[in-house]
């Protein structure tokens, strides 16, 4: 797993998990995909690319909400994103824009993004209704001070 930052803190937690590190890897291919489209509408492009950017970043904000319905809330935002974000690269797959191999390409990765992203909810959801959310900050206060 790629280190983004050396700075830790319990509220870049979201940074370890799985499913936010391939989104991150999902919003790069993305780009690069559409990047490669030289014809495509400008308004198009930055629809595809913030969607595919509001996966991770949803799911890091729900992360940083620390309440569990804030964070299933953000996490279904996401979903959303990745539904939105799929939709739009079908479109441009049946105007001929993307080709099918980097089609393929993408759906699989999507759809390894998306499936992770299911079973953290299903997992937050089994937490929620057996009432085992802990939502308190255990960090020692004086990491907070800490600058690196």
């Amino acid at each position: 797993m790629k280190e983004h930052t050396k700075r830790r803190n319990l509220n870049r937690g979201y940074m370890k998990l799985e499913v936010w590190n391939d989104a991150i890897n999902l919003f790069k291919s993305t780009y690069n995909l559409v990047d490669k489209i030289s014809n495509l509408d400008y308004k198009l492009k930055t629809q595809i690319v913030d969607a595919a950017q509001s996966i991770s970043s949803n799911i890091a904000e729900g992360y940083g909400r620390k309440s569990i319905n804030e964070y299933l809330y953000f996490l279904n935002i996401s979903l959303g994103s990745s539904a939105e974000l799929l939709t739009r690269i079908f479109g441009l797959r049946e105007i001929n824009l993307i080709q099918e191999n980097d089609f393929e390409e993408f759906d699989t990765k999507h759809y390894e993004v998306k499936n992770k992203l299911l079973g953290l909810v299903k997992s937050l959801q089994t937490k929620q209704q057996k009432g085992s959310w802990d939502n308190l900050v255990r960090e020692k206060e004086i990491e907070y001070g800490k600058t690196q």
